[in-house]
């Protein structure tokens, strides 16, 4: 693979791993409505063609925010990525989930009257709450453990856990559906709210409400994009090279 931070290479760069190589970029594309975690294996160039926007606008863009990075995860322990993912991710995801409801309903009480499209967020919120909440549940209580488990046999050279779900593919693939379902009930909380513009009749709740629920989708991006990109390829590769290993170990037994 060409290296993405070359100029010759950038264009052809898939976005998941521009990102994964210096994750200040991910502030860059969801500044200008670039998917890179649901749509992470798309070329920086198709990317820009699907938001109108060009190589040389992006590209400069990125330069800006370049940084390195406090920790790459492309180097660590699945255990520990996934951790790191119920650390930050899914506590914030917990703790925003319930303030953002309560503030939600107040600005619904206060202006639901004169801005019905409220109803309609307030009803895609509960929604996607609902949803995540138990996508968040069976990642830490069914799929983690099991990734740990295969990494844990992989490094003392045992054979893997049998998994209930048959092969880690199946529920990856479930939370791969559910992101993509997430990431379209923000879109769709983006379109209503006008890209969280608040009203000339805003008052302070309707505009902390407007200021939270982008840094909520901003979080919710680098959590999908964390798992879909990295941690999900990761333990189907993993899984895959146990299941080689293992069926070696038979055939010389």
């Amino acid at each position: 693979m060409s290296n993405p931070s070359s100029a010759g290479g950038i264009a052809a760069a898939q976005l998941r791993d521009l990102v994964l190589e210096n994750p200040a970029r991910a502030r860059v594309f969801e500044r200008l409505g670039i998917d890179y975690y649901c749509g992470g294996a798309q070329t920086l160039a198709d990317a820009c063609h699907r938001v109108n926007r060009s190589i040389g606008e992006v590209t400069a863009a990125l330069a800006c925010g370049d940084s390195p990075p406090e920790t790459d995860w492309r180097h660590r322990s699945l255990a520990d990525l996934a951790q790191y993912i119920v650390d930050k991710h899914h506590w914030f995801a917990e703790r925003e989930i319930t303030r953002l409801t309560e503030l939600i309903g107040q600005v619904v009480t206060a202006h639901g009257a004169h801005h019905p499209e409220l109803s309609r967020l307030e009803t895609l919120f509960a929604g996607l709450s609902e949803e995540l909440r138990e996508h968040m549940r069976k990642e830490e209580q069914l799929l983690f453990p099991y990734i740990a488990e295969m990494e844990e046999a992989a490094r003392t050279r045992r054979r893997p856990p049998e998994a209930v779900f048959g092969t880690v593919e199946n529920p990856v693939a479930v939370m791969i559906m559910e992101h993509e379902a997430s990431g379209q009930a923000l879109e769709k909380i983006h379109e209503i709210t006008h890209g969280y513009t608040v009203p000339p009749d805003g008052s302070v709740s309707y505009r902390a409400l407007y200021e939270a629920l982008p840094a909520f989708t901003a979080d919710l991006h680098e959590h999908i994009h964390l798992e879909n990109n990295l941690l999900f390829p990761r333990a189907v590769e993993l899984e895959s090279d146990l299941s080689h290993n293992s069926g070696k170990s038979r055939h010389q037994a």
